[in-house]
């Protein structure tokens, strides 16, 4: 599937590198990292299929999600490093795992190859029971939608994908999808396969997604991986400490050993 995508950046001789965002986002959420990230290399942000520009759906698990990477990273010369975030990080490592040839470096931010119990279900709920008749504005969503997300910030970031043109809404994202599909987005598929590459698991140090527990299971598929934890940031680290992030990551990919 060909994934709707924005470049940042002219080629440099540093290799390029691809963005990927997390359930419910899409590339315009990275923009602000992606230019910064981009005064030193091209960078590539994609929307995910289901989510904002890219096509739909009824399958939506992470070895479709590689191949699809893997298809943009095609279009781009053949090989990238990869930054992914959350659902996207899950994607980065699984095609890192099944198509090494494709990632240089890889990036993971606060997430690891294990399954999770949390359930995202009340966010698809929510944006399912917006009546989106008669929405001029995204303040009148803002307001329907806290009687059932009470977080500000939660409904700032799911609005980003709620389209208002012409007086008339809609959500880029395939919720009908991505409810079906949930079981195998908090899941991680059994691979049989190990990353040797440059890997950097960057998590908040305020979020338990990266628990200890996780270590051996990581170290067992990316068995070069390195870990750096961001002061006062939670799941959404990129948001919460973006100089601390972009820190982070540049000198982890211009790291050439």
């Amino acid at each position: 599937m060909q994934l709707a995508s924005t470049t940042y950046g002219s080629a440099t001789d540093r290799p390029p590198l691809l963005v990927v965002h997390g359930l419910f986002g899409s590339g315009r959420n990275w923009s602000s990292i992606a230019k910064r990230l981009a005064l030193h290399r091209q960078v590539v942000t994609v929307d995910l299929r289901n989510h904002g520009e890219s096509p739909r759906s009824p399958v939506h698990d992470y070895p479709a999600l590689a191949a699809d990477l893997a298809e943009t990273i095609a279009r781009h010369g053949g090989r990238m490093d990869v930054l992914g975030h959350s659902m996207g990080g899950k994607a980065a490592m699984v095609l890192a795992l099944t198509d090494p040839d494709r990632v240089g470096r890889l990036v993971v931010a606060d997430i690891a190859p294990v399954a999770y119990d949390h359930d995202q279900m009340q966010y698809i709920d929510a944006m399912r029971g917006l009546d989106l008749a008669g929405l001029g504005r995204r303040s009148q969503a803002d307001s329907a939608l806290a009687e059932r997300l009470p977080e500000a910030a939660v409904r700032a970031f799911l609005l980003q994908s709620l389209a208002i043109e012409g007086g008339r809404a809609e959500w880029r994202l395939n919720l009908d999808a991505l409810a079906a599909e949930m079981p195998k987005i908090l899941g991680f598929p059994a691979i049989e396969a190990r990353f040797a590459g440059p890997t950097l698991f960057v998590t908040g140090a305020t979020s338990d997604y990266v628990r200890p527990a996780y270590r051996e299971r990581i170290l067992a598929l990316f068995p070069a991986a390195e870990h750096a934890s961001l002061p006062g940031a939670g799941h959404w680290l990129h948001a919460d400490a973006p100089n601390a992030f972009i820190a982070a990551v540049e000198s982890f990919l211009d790291r050439r050993d």
